[in-house]
This record gives C-alpha cells, sequence and structure tokens, in this order.
C-alpha cells in the first residue's frame, strides 16, 4: 500500500462540514440578531456568539477542521466579496477633502499603538491588529490583515472586541462632545469618520449629531476603508521579507516563495473593485452582493470565535485594552487638532 499517496490525498468536504455548518447556522443567527441590534452589529455579535460555545459547550475535534477552513478561506472570500460593493473613484472623489487629516490620523495610530504598546509589553501581532482596526475600519481591517501575518484566533478576538468596545463609548460620547465643541456638520462629520472605527458606529453617530454630518462622515469612512488595500499590501511584503530573512540566517532561504506568502486574495479584491468602479457590476444585484458579503465576513468571524480560548484571551490581562484606549484618544485628538489648524472645525 502506498502510504504517501494516501497523506497527499487532500481531505474530503465532509471532514470540512461539521464545522463549516456550526459556523454558517451561528453566524445566521448573528446576522437575524445584528438586524434587532444594528449599533452592536452582526460581526460583533457573530464573535462572542462563536466564543461562547466554544467555551461553553466545547465543540469536539471532528469540528475542528471545518472551523479552521472557514476562519481562513471563508474570510478570504468575504473580503473579496466587500470589494463588488467598494467603488474606489467614487469614494476617493467625495472623500478627497478628508484625506489630509486621514492620513495624520493614521499615522498616530500607528505610531502610538507601537510606542504604547511597547512599553505596555503587548506583542507586535496583537499591537498591529489594534493599531490598523482603531486606524482604518474596526472589524473589517482586522479581517482583512488577519489571513496576512496570522495571529492566534484569540487574539484576532481580542482586538475586535477591543474595538467594538471603544466603538460603542464614541457613539454615546461624540455627538455630546461635538455640541460642547460647537462643531459644524461637515466638522463632526469628518472627526467621526476619522476617528470611530467600524461603519456601524460612524453612521450612528454621524446622524445623531444631524443629517448633513452623517452623510460627510460615511463618506469620510469611505475613503479611510480603502486604505486597507496598501496597508495589506505593506503588511504582505514586511511579513514576505521577514520571512525570507529568517529562512536566509538559518540556510534554508531555497525554500522561500513569494507567492506562497503573497495574499492573491487582495488582488482579487481589486479586481472587484476596478470592476464595481467600471460599472460592470448590474445596480439591481448590488444589494445581494452586500447581504452575501455581510453573510460571509460574519460567519468567519463566527469560526475566529469558535477557535477563540477564553483562558489565553484572559491570561493578556488589561494591557490590550489599555493599548485600544490610548490609540482611540490619539487618533480622536489628533483629528481635532488637524481639524483646528486647517480652520476646518
Amino acid at each position: 500500500m502506498n502510504t504517501t499517496a494516501i497523506a497527499a490525498t487532500p481531505p474530503r468536504l465532509t471532514h470540512y462540514l461539521p464545522g463549516l455548518v456550526l459556523a454558517v447556522l451561528i453566524g445566521l443567527l448573528a446576522m437575524l440578531l445584528g438586524h434587532y441590534a444594528p449599533l452592536i452589529g452582526a460581526p460583533v455579535i457573530g464573535i462572542v456568539l462563536g466564543i461562547i460555545v466554544r467555551n461553553l459547550l466545547s465543540p469536539g475535534e471532528h469540528y475542528s477542521p471545518g472551523i479552521a477552513f472557514t476562519g481562513k478561506y471563508v474570510l478570504q472570500w468575504s473580503i473579496i466579496a466587500l470589494g463588488f460593493g467598494l467603488s474606489l473613484s467614487q469614494v476617493a472623489h467625495t472623500g478627497l477633502q478628508s484625506l489630509a487629516v486621514t492620513m495624520v490620523t493614521m499615522s498616530m495610530a500607528f505610531l502610538s499603538a507601537w510606542a504604547l504598546g511597547r512599553w505596555l509589553g503587548v506583542h507586535d501581532k496583537l499591537k498591529v491588529l489594534i493599531g490598523v482596526g482603531t486606524a482604518i475600519c474596526g472589524g473589517s481591517a482586522i479581517a482583512a490583515i488577519t489571513p496576512i501575518i496570522r495571529p492566534d484566533d484569540h487574539d484576532t478576538a481580542f482586538a475586535i472586541s477591543t474595538i467594538f468596545l471603544f466603538n460603542v463609548v464614541a457613539v454615546l460620547l461624540f455627538p455630546l462632545l461635538g455640541h460642547l465643541m460647537h462643531m459644524s456638520d461637515a466638522g463632526f462629520g469628518l472627526w467621526a469618520g476619522t476617528a470611530i472605527n467600524d461603519t456601524s458606529s460612524v453612521v450612528a453617530a454621524g446622524f445623531s449629531y444631524s443629517k448633513a454630518a452623517g452623510d460627510y462622515a460615511t463618506i469620510v469612512k469611505l475613503t479611510r476603508a480603502t486604505l486597507i488595500i496598501p496597508v495589506s499590501l505593506i503588511l504582505a511584503f514586511t511579513v514576505a521579507a521577514r520571512e525570507k530573512r529568517k529562512l536566509k540566517q538559518s540556510g534554508d532561504i531555497g525554500n522561500f516563495s513569494l507567492a506562497r506568502i503573497f495574499p492573491w486574495f487582495i488582488l482579487w479584491f481589486l479586481v472587484a473593485s476596478a470592476a464595481r468602479t467600471a460599472g460592470l457590476i448590474p445596480v439591481a444585484i448590488q444589494p445581494a452582493i452586500h447581504v452575501g458579503a455581510e453573510l460571509l465576513i460574519v460567519v468567519a468571524l463566527t469560526a475566529i470565535g469558535l477557535s477563540a480560548n477564553l483562558r489565553k484571551m484572559a491570561s493578556t490581562g488589561i494591557r490590550p485594552i489599555l493599548l485600544g484606549l490610548g490609540v482611540w484618544i490619539s487618533v480622536a485628538v489628533s483629528s481635532l487638532l488637524v481639524q483646528l489648524a486647517m480652520g476646518q472645525l
């Protein structure tokens, strides 16, 4: 019997089916609950439900392959699907005025995540997750870079939970502070769009201030979202260079392959966005694509929750939360200071 051939045989679909079905069922429940709790959002509900099921019901080992498959590959498919709903040219055109503030707040997010994370002793991958999530677009940005830097699932869950915590605080606090500072609609919209993470929270805070502020904040937020593309590519090449350096030091450089490391799903995301920008996606099917993309990302994040270990998360302590707080404050303050300097408040 050729044992090598048997070992090389790829697993059948039935090998992945139990974990995949479990993630889909919980994800559908999260979508339903997210409809009634839009402030929280289905992605956060999905990852929380996944954590609860993983740590209270302890699904058997036969669920593990499907959960791992869903957390990796369905996550990549969800990012590609999001590209079909993102018109890069429209967002870049309408959000051009916010670009200066966005670049400053992004720089502050990465700088403060690096400096404060180093001071707090938070390890590199969790620093990157929290920094990117705060700088760009919360859970979506974290989901986009997860396949690139390959963190532990409990780190991903911790980062998303931390980002969500400050989203809730921002939705409640920002409109009050905006009125106290007598900010204009455009000024508040720019502040909310650059300093609040997830789109749903930006919309909630913006429209609670005024309709004009909500419209402007949404445009600014979409502009921020497009920046996940260059950030992901920079991270991808950084990871590739680091792996190449390690292999060179160990004398095993022959095993290095950029094609193996490169996140091809980002290339397909760009293709999808280009198709949307060029008008190749019929308007009639765009809502269905949007719902499908949301379902995929909720299912994928649910699978990450199903892989998360609460004991490991608890052992991390309060330091990542303090890191998230520090990065969030630096972004919010820098956005206000840049607007003040530019006379846009």
